[in-house]
């Protein structure tokens, strides 16, 4: 009699393929999801900055002597080491001698969308 061969034994051609394409989908899943998530950083980050820029310009605007100018206005500011554009809007209230500023920050002069906006009040130089 002939000695029993044994089979050799691991993986086939199909199994391995199988895992192959097991890990490629898992390796696409977490490289996307690191991609949102360092997207979702540099939105927050730009909004926190945005939201910097907005505050100091309501604050420049409160420091003016006597009440501010009602009307729109523009410019730009840096900070975190880039350049950002701001528009604000000085508005009379239902309050006398109260006005509304809202500052909208866009990331340059062609942004649509601000990153953020801010309001706050003034008491037109009654303090």
């Amino acid at each position: 009699m002939r000695p029993v061969e044994r089979r050799r034994r691991g993986f086939t051609l199909l199994e391995v393929l199988v895992a192959l394409l097991i890990l490629a989908v898992v390796m696409a899943a977490l490289i996307r999801g690191v991609g949102l998530e360092a997207r979702a950083l540099t939105a927050q980050r730009d909004g926190t900055l945005g939201l910097w820029v907005a505050s100091n310009r309501i604050a420049e605007i409160r420091l003016l002597p006597g009440a501010a100018p009602v009307g729109r206005s523009n410019g730009r500011a840096r900070m975190g080491g880039r350049d950002w554009t701001w528009r604000a809007e000085v508005s009379g209230t239902e309050v006398a001698g109260i006005q509304r500023i809202r500052v909208s920050v866009f990331e340059d002069d062609s942004a649509v969308d601000p990153v953020a906006t801010l309001e706050g009040f003034d008491d037109g130089g009654l303090r």
